[in-house]
């Protein structure tokens, strides 16, 4: 609970905040090799320096945006980077079409953006958040390990 600003965690909500803040070293967050798959509409791949190599869908790239919009709204409904909007309880959904950008490009050395078919373009994806939430087996496995384990 918090009050006033102040906010109590217990210690398995520490350690954790604390694991998440704890910086990569920089030949994890250093891409060798960045593929854009446009043209597949598959998504992104990334070949890191440190030999390990990441992979994700177009939608799971737009259900993590980046942005403080977005965050603000997953961080209202409780939802994870990646993790899609609840499905409405409408008879007749409307349709809508997978997440494909219309580009994307570097923003630097750090990061890339893309600019979403549906307009959006704010997000800006540095090495080290997609590092983070990488959807390979490996970190995913590894990932849910740490959240379920008992200290």
């Amino acid at each position: 609970m918090s009050h006033e600003g102040i906010r109590y965690m217990t210690k398995e909500e520490q350690e954790r905040a604390s694991a998440e803040d704890r910086p990569l070293p920089r030949i994890a967050i250093t891409p060798q090799k960045v593929r854009v798959l446009l043209t597949e509409g598959k998504g992104l791949e990334i070949d890191w320096v440190d030999g390990h190599r990441s992979a994700w869908s177009f939608t799971w790239l737009r259900d993590a945006c980046p942005c403080a919009t977005c965050v603000e709204e997953r961080k209202n409904e409780g939802r994870k980077p990646g993790q899609p909007r609840p499905k409405s309880a409408e008879l007749l959904p409307m349709y809508k079409p997978p997440a494909k950008p219309a580009s994307a490009q570097a923003v630097g050395r750090y990061a890339l953006q893309f600019n979403w078919l549906d307009g959006h373009s704010a997000g800006v994806y540095s090495w080290e958040y997609l590092r983070r939430n990488c959807q390979c087996q490996e970190c995913t496995f590894a990932a849910s390990d740490t959240e379920g384990a008992p200290n």
